[in-house]
């Protein structure tokens, strides 16, 4: 673009980058739009120049992403100008400006047409490029014969022939109808013999896009595809200029052998011994070299030739060299090399006779399930799926099971689907077979779909001999303490139906199995709950001669989920109880599960809708064909006991709530009495008292006391974010879902007095306790990490850790903490009450970390399994340390990771919350009047109804609250309160106590008054009632920001003040008359 003399078009370009802001740019661009259009409007006054200064501009505007709705005309019109700087205006700024279905452009095609057939090769170059870059089928239908005369002249330069080439490509693109096949098949063919090197490329574009339409009538461009390859494969005639790092001209190369991939097999001897010639050449002359540009070019001519050798079906010999030198590839240290060799070894499984040569490198494929790019493992396991088959299947299928240990979350749907396909069709022995699927449930349960649990109660329900195995099998994994609430369902489908077989065996006594079974019911949701009861009425069916012991305990069970609030429970509840009366008429109602209709497997037809891979899809449909499965081929749509089939639960959508920072006990001028039922807590400076959240009965004077401010000292200026991209991206690529890390707030000077004692026994474990909603971000900040003593770190985080919390409040995944040498992130599943954690320990550093020690520090509503971590991570590493969590019952308290590491003489020991936040346990559930009303009524009264005024409530409207309650897991149902300002909310709370514990809530808002409301609670159990109340509390009010400590000393407490452990009394807005009077109003 040739700017020299227009002094104009500069000027503005510089007005444009000097401007400082997106507003200032805008308006300078309508002032100039504005100008250019009243310029237009006396276009008569308008010299070729001053046209083309603005039509530059218009372009420049263009590109700066604004609309240009006018001045087209004058671009158009620009292309009939005689002189070529106003002619290559109007073409580059039309093929800009301008798409192929414009009206403009008819007003073009005579002018761009007799361009073409000119004489001026500038202007035949320009419009060209125009009409390739424009296409549209006027463009094909009107210039084609033009461009393919152009193509075919020997009287036109090869920089115009070239270009035409390209051209009628497009327009083949856009209109196949323009090549004539019968008359341009052999003037292919000539085109073919040409030696410029530029011309003979862009004909093999050409000639690609033909031949993919029909290959069969461009039969006679085969001859001279090969000999082009020759050519090249000798370097003969190769004009420097077209080789590159000593390659000829690779992108050639790769064209002409796409170009003969689309022909059929080569039956001629001389041309497929020429070709093979050429291949073999290619497959001998490619190494790894550390020039990464050479790289790139031989290996896009070697896996091309690749991809032909499969295609003529080469001999043996040939494909062996080819998967030797994949192999070689897959052990190199560079990933993208590592990825091609995979991918293409994959593609080879197509071809027949391969797969024992392949075998040969089945170590090295499973060290590759444990590369740290995710994409290798992936093509890894992708690789092993499709070369496994009876002789492999057993190490194949235990390697990733081994595997599924430490895979990430986002593999192990598609590693577990797989799994259970390999061992459905190649297994040795059914025994083997559910084994396997039984470890499968076990270790991923989260991840396992309902068609596998299906498939292999249908494999147990065909074969009879495998009835009694699968029953036993069934039996030792409910001995285990946590068990996955998919190997629940399993087990107690596989106990109900066949348990009597296993009658004569130790501890299979009825009466065990029933007591086994029924220590799972308290941890399950309703579905399964469902196949629960179905075990029982069939555990009671079997038990010859009747057990009345036995018979009373499952009665029992059954009255007591006749009331149950899912209909489904309900109905099998009565309908069970009711059959086990009549004695023998349960027999024939719950008789023995027939076996299934065979039926093609599922799961396979799931694989194959998942896959993405053209090739890859292709070689498991050619594995599937090939060989047969060892297993018994069973219905897909089973049916459990009982006929009904089994809903898949609800998913637990993970919303955030609030930061809940530790209180500062040490910087407080004065104890706070606790307001409205709060807990009661003393806390000395030798070591604290923590006691359960108790509601405290309240002085009889009628007073409300406000919120109280927590004063804290003034945070210091925070640091400048550090600079610098993260050193981990590519290590902890999916915790990455953060923006650039926030601004580091500094800890307070003097430190706060300790949440937990550091000389506290070991048998008490010490719990850190969750004292009020968010302070502030200042205060939030100081108090995101804690110290056992009073010695500080010597690293310091780069990262605002009560954000970083904050946000994992919210999801699933993310960043926890992050300092110089180490990132710490997480990943949660939440189900119920249980919550399964991944740590994602990331070293940042070239060098170790040293005495690396993680301790869990929960609270005592929480069961936490943790498994160990290594003394020392390596460096650029990444280890993974799973944690298993176990709500016990209500609470909000939370678990700190007691954390150490030494790098060099630095120290680091930070204290961190882990996201096991009170809501994690919720579930919102929606109710219709008919189910709300009876549950309200029947909970009448304190402790198990609590009702509070709240003021200070951050003011909001309806539709912004019923969304803070929402990102809570409490659900708004409309529609139950007749009152427009009122609303009334539903949440199901789990816990190893109170089960599926349905909670209920009833806002009253006053709309003259937005910061205050009133609050009633009301669920089964009384601490349940408070703790929920509490939490809900923390998240309307409005905590004033924290002011500084006073310079006045403030006196510690003389000695410590107990607080007695009692039941949870009235709570105290019912005898209050503040609480009555704003019910009144």
């Amino acid at each position: 673009m040739a700017l020299s003399g227009m002094r104009g078009l500069s000027v503005f370009i510089s007005d444009i980058r000097n401007c400082q802001n997106k507003e200032q740019e805008r308006l300078r661009v309508d002032k100039e739009l504005g100008n250019i259009r009243t310029r237009f409007k006396h276009e008569k006054g308008l010299s070729p120049y001053e046209k083309k200064k603005y039509v530059w501009k218009m372009l420049y505007i263009y590109m700066l992403g604004y609309d240009v709705d006018f001045g087209h005309t004058e671009a158009v019109s620009l292309i009939s100008a005689p002189k070529y700087p106003e002619k290559q205006v109007g073409y580059i700024v039309t093929s800009c400006l301008l798409n192929e279905n414009h009206d403009f452009l008819r007003m073009v095609i005579n002018t761009v047409r007799n361009d073409i057939i000119g004489r001026n090769e500038t202007f035949q170059c320009l419009a060209l490029t125009m009409v390739g870059n424009i296409g549209g089928k006027e463009f094909s239908e009107s210039l084609a014969p033009d461009v393919q005369k152009l193509l075919i002249s020997s009287s036109a330069r090869p920089v115009v022939r070239k270009k035409a080439a390209l051209c009628l490509l497009r327009l083949y693109r856009k209109n196949p109808d323009v090549v004539n096949i019968d008359g341009w098949a052999d003037r292919m063919a000539q085109l073919l013999d040409e030696r410029d090197m530029g011309v003979l490329t862009s004909v093999m574009s050409l000639l690609v896009a033909l031949v993919s339409n029909n290959a069969e009538a461009y039969w006679n461009c085969l001859p001279k595809c090969i000999k082009i390859l020759e050519r090249l494969a000798r370097n003969q005639e190769v004009p420097p200029e077209y080789t590159y790092y000593g390659i000829p001209s690779p992108w050639l190369q790769v064209k002409t052998m796409r170009a003969l991939q689309y022909f059929p097999t080569i039956e001629d001897p001389n041309a497929r011994r020429s070709l093979f010639e050429v291949l073999q050449r290619i497959l001998m002359g490619t190494d790894v070299v550390k020039n990464v540009n050479k790289n790139n070019a031989s290996h896009a001519v070697l896996f091309e030739a690749l991809a032909l050798v499969m295609h003529l079906d080469a001999e043996k010999e040939m494909m062996s060299q080819c998967v030797a030198l994949l192999g070689k590839f897959i052990a190199v240290r560079e990933p993208n090399i590592r990825y091609l060799g995979l991918e293409n070894m994959t593609r080879m499984l197509l071809v027949t006779d391969v797969q024992d040569i392949i075998k040969r490198h089945q170590a090295q494929i499973i060290t590759s399930l444990k590369d740290p790019d995710i994409s290798i493992r992936r093509r890894a396991l992708d690789l092993l799926y499709g070369m496994c088959d009876v002789t492999n299947a057993k190490d194949i299928v235990e390697e990733l099971l081994q595997y599924l240990n430490t895979a990430e979350f986002a593999m192990r749907e598609e590693l577990s689907l797989k799994a259970a396909i390999l061992a459905e069709k190649f297994a040795p022995d059914l025994s083997w077979y559910v084994d396997v699927i039984l470890q499968l449930i076990d270790k991923a349960g989260d991840f396992v779909s309902d068609d596998i649990w299906y498939r292999v109660v249908q494999f147990v329900t065909n074969n009879d001999d495998l009835q009694p195995y699968a029953a036993a099998k069934a039996r030792e994994y409910l001995d285990k303490p946590a068990l996955h609430e998919t190997m629940v369902k399993v087990s107690a489908y596989l106990i109900g139906e066949y348990g009597h077989l296993l009658a004569h065996r130790p501890g299979c006594t009825p009466k065990e199995l029933f007591l086994l079974l029924n220590d799972k019911l308290p941890t399950v949701s309703t579905n399964t709950i469902a196949i629960l009861l179905s075990s029982y009425a069939k555990i009671l069916m079997h038990t010859q001669p009747p057990d009345p012991e036995l018979q009373d305990q499952i009665w029992i069970i059954f009255r007591k989920y006749e009331s149950y609030i899912d209909v489904e429970i309900q109905q099998r509840a009565v309908e069970y109880f009711e059959l086990s009366k009549k004695g023998p008429a349960l027999a024939d109602v719950l008789a023995e599960m027939p076996k299934f209709p065979e039926r093609q497997s599922a799961l396979l037809k799931k694989a194959e809708d998942a896959e993405v891979d053209t090739a890859e899809q292709s070689a498991i449909k050619l594995r599937s064909q090939q060989q047969t499965s060892n297993a018994l081929v069973v219905s897909s749509d089973p049916r459990p006991a009982n006929g009904s089939a089994p809903v898949t639960p609800p998913q637990l959508s993970l919303v955030p709530i609030p930061s809940q920072p530790l209180e500062e006990s040490g910087q407080m001028d004065q104890e706070i009495p606790p307001e409205n039922g709060a807990v009661a807590e003393h806390v000395t400076d030798q070591a604290p008292v923590v006691t359960d959240p108790v509601p405290v009965q309240p002085e009889p004077e009628p007073v409300m006391t406000e919120p109280v401010p927590v004063m804290a000292e003034p945070a210091a200026p925070p640091p400048p974010p550090p600079s610098g991209a993260d050193l981990l991206v590519d290590l902890l690529g999916p915790l990455m879902i953060e923006g650039p890390p926030p601004a580091q707030p500094t800890p307070p000077a003097q430190p706060a007095q300790p949440v937990y004692n550091a000389a506290q026994p070991a048998q008490q474990a010490p719990v850190v306790q969750n004292q009020g909603p968010d302070l502030g971000q200042e205060l939030a900040g100081a108090l995101a990490i804690t110290t056992l003593e009073d010695q500080s770190n010597s690293v310091q985080p780069v990262v605002n850790i009560a954000e970083k919390f904050h946000l994992l409040c919210f999801k699933d995944s993310g960043v926890l903490y992050e300092d110089p040498y180490i990132q710490i992130g997480v990943k949660a599943d939440w189900r119920a009450h249980h919550g399964r954690l991944v740590l994602f320990l990331g070293n940042k550093n070239t060098a170790p970390l040293l005495s690396v020690r993680a301790i869990i520090l929960p609270p005592a509503h929480l069961k936490i399994e943790f498994s160990s971590v290594p003394d020392t991570i390596p460096p650029r590493a990444q280890v993974q340390c799973p944690l298993e969590v176990i709500n016990l019952k209500a609470s909000r308290d939370l678990p700190v990771l007691d954390f150490s590491y030494k790098f060099g003489a630095a120290v680091a020991n930070p204290k961190l919350r882990l996201p096991a936040v009170f809501n994690k346990f919720l579930q919102p559930i929606a109710l219709v009047p008919e189910e709300f009303f009876p549950q309200w009524k029947a909970l009448a009264g304190p402790p198990l109804k609590i009702q509070e005024v709240v003021r200070g409530v951050k003011p909001m409207g309806l539709q912004e609250m019923a969304n803070l309650l929402l990102s809570l897991h409490i659900a708004v149902t409309p529609g139950l309160d007749t009152n427009p300002n009122n609303m009334v909310a539903c949440t199901t709370f789990y816990s190893e106590s109170t089960r599926a514990m349905l909670c209920l809530i009833r806002v009253e808002t006053d709309p003259s008054d937005r910061t205050q409301l009133r609050m009633t609670v009301a669920s089964g159990d009384p601490l349940l009632t408070f703790e929920l109340k509490e939490f809900v509390k923390e998240h309307l009010i409005s905590i004033p920001t924290a002011t500084a400590v006073p310079s006045s000393p403030v006196s510690p407490p003389v000695g410590p003040s107990p607080v007695q452990p009692q039941s949870p009394p009235a709570p105290a807005s019912y005898n209050d008359p503040g609480a009555m009077l704003a019910g009144l109003l």
